[in-house]
């Protein structure tokens, strides 16, 4: 079966940066960049982008467009004879539907506020009912399972219609309009009286604001956001580079994908922020910030219904472009592992994932009593967890030890393929930098991860759960030890 590929250039940047913004761009990005100053945040924050953020990204392209496979099969076809690669086939499968177990979830939840923002629902609730609203719905699985099952039925249903005629132009069509809202609510808050101040913290840096958390913390927490933003990890990014042709080089390519989703985060911030420096909401509301805090200034802004609508309309919208584009490498990947069609594999993983999705959602209600990180954590914590804490980045580490040690593709094929075609080349000199230097970055994030969620929770559970950190860390980098040697056999002869 010959391979699909994108209708044109614009259209896979475009499938691409829609699967790298989520909500971890117009939610996540605005509140942690008011937490912890503002423009000063945000340079540092573009530095790890392009030190972290990119290599990445261009390797998980450079394995897709190489292999012309998901990463279900990718690695098979390009690592050496020794190499035992194929194993992050697991990494990818894993970490794709657990995503989507919560993912699918969490946009049925802007679904639902938007519909309740157009209705006037929220208009005229104080932040404690706004508080109690979100409750309810959290509390009510009837809702969150229809808003749910309709993401999914949506998302399979626009992959259904193949590549370029589903994936492609619906997810131009969602980009465009994200970004043209975006715009607008940017407008909108800028012009608010009182923004002034919020305008000037979020693009005038002051280095001075980084003594209350220390300059350390920040610098980590540009790091990680850098790391996460790209949604590398777990094949996602892959299976778009397997649908490219060869005429650009691939530098060139993850700069427009990365710039993008980059803009949109800071367009959302200054949708945000402005907003709440002109209302009086605190700048660490944290993640309160969208459910609670952000209808609360739509309550109180001119024509706030309208302006709340069309911001969960835009969150509805960047929460499927990654829904979409996961279930496009899912269906992908069952495709390249079975032989099957597209519409088999759509008709397979269509009831399978609201069955997988299930969990999620009963666990903030029928199942709101299991707690398996801890008291007041839920079935979708322990999701994110896996996803979010292990497997996007430890892919991540084996993808780029892969594109750059011997036994896995090697840095000279890797080189090969990102060059070929026109455009930016991908300098030869960052060799050691790629193959030393970022994974252990990689490896720092990971570690890191395990000690910001279980150090509060005491020195036993840190070291328990540390201890499980470096155990499955070992697994994952035993991917990347070669397979021994075959001793040759010799006839004996009398």
């Amino acid at each position: 079966m010959a391979r699909e590929k994108f209708n044109s250039r614009l259209g896979f940047i475009l499938v691409s940066a829609g699967c790298a913004i989520g909500l971890g761009n117009v939610w996540k990005f605005p509140y942690i960049c008011a937490k912890y100053g503002g423009a000063a945040f945000i340079l540092i924050y573009l530095l790890f982008l392009v030190i972290i953020g990119l290599p990445i990204l261009i390797a998980e392209f450079s394995v897709g467009r190489g292999s012309r496979q998901s990463v279900i099969t990718a690695y098979s076809k390009l690592q050496s004879p020794r190499g035992r690669f194929h194993l992050n086939k697991y990494v990818g499968m894993a970490g794709s539907y657990l995503l989507m177990m919560f993912y699918t979830m969490v946009c049925g939840w802007m679904m639902i506020y938007a519909v309740k923002t157009v209705t006037g629902e929220l208009v005229g609730l104080d932040s404690n009912a706004l508080s109690e609203k979100f409750g309810e719905v959290l509390g009510d699985p009837s809702g969150m399972i229809f808003f749910t099952v309709l993401t999914i039925v949506f998302s399979f249903g626009v992959c259904a219609l193949g590549l370029k005629n589903g994936v492609e132009r619906i997810t131009k069509v969602m980009m465009v309009g994200l970004l043209i809202l975006m715009l607008v609510l940017a407008v909108n808050s800028v012009c608010l009286p009182g923004a002034e101040k919020g305008v000037e913290y979020y693009l005038v840096p002051d280095f001075s604001v980084f003594e209350e958390y220390g300059f350390g913390t920040v610098v980590f927490n540009a790091m990680t956001h850098a790391f996460f933003t790209l949604s590398v990890g777990i094949g996602s990014m892959e299976i778009f580079g397997s649908y490219l042709s060869k005429d650009r080089k691939l530098t060139g390519e993850a700069l427009s994908v990365a710039g993008i989703d980059t803009l949109v985060a800071l367009i959302a911030g200054l949708v945000i922020i402005p907003a709440c420096t002109a209302y009086d909401i605190p700048l660490d509301a944290g993640p309160s910030l969208l459910f609670i805090s952000l209808p609360n200034v739509f309550n109180n802004m001119p024509g706030g219904r309208i302006w709340g609508a069309i911001f969960f309309v835009l969150m509805t919208f960047a929460a499927l472009s990654t829904v979409i584009a996961v279930f496009e490498n899912i269906i992908a990947m069952c495709m390249d592992n079975w032989g099957i069609s597209r519409r088999k594999s759509v008709a397979i993983n269509l009831p399978l994932m609201i069955v997988l999705s299930m969990p999620a959602v009963l666990g903030f209600n029928l199942l709101g009593g299991f707690a398996p990180l801890g008291e007041g954590t839920t079935i979708m914590d322990l999701e994110d967890f896996i996803v979010s804490t292990n497997l996007l980045p430890l892919g991540s580490l084996l993808v780029v030890v892969f594109c750059t040690h011997r036994h896995g593709w090697g840095f000279g094929n890797f080189l090969s393929e990102v060059n070929e075609g026109k455009g930016i080349s991908f300098p030869k000199i960052v060799k050691n930098y790629m193959k030393w230097v970022l994974p252990l970055i990689i490896i720092m994030v990971y570690l890191k991860g395990y000690y910001d969620m279980f150090a509060p929770r005491g020195i036993t559970a840190l070291i328990g759960w540390m201890g499980f950190a470096v155990a499955f860390l070992a697994v994952i980098l035993f991917f990347a030890v070669p397979k021994a040697k075959k001793k040759e056999q010799t006839a004996e002869t009398e």
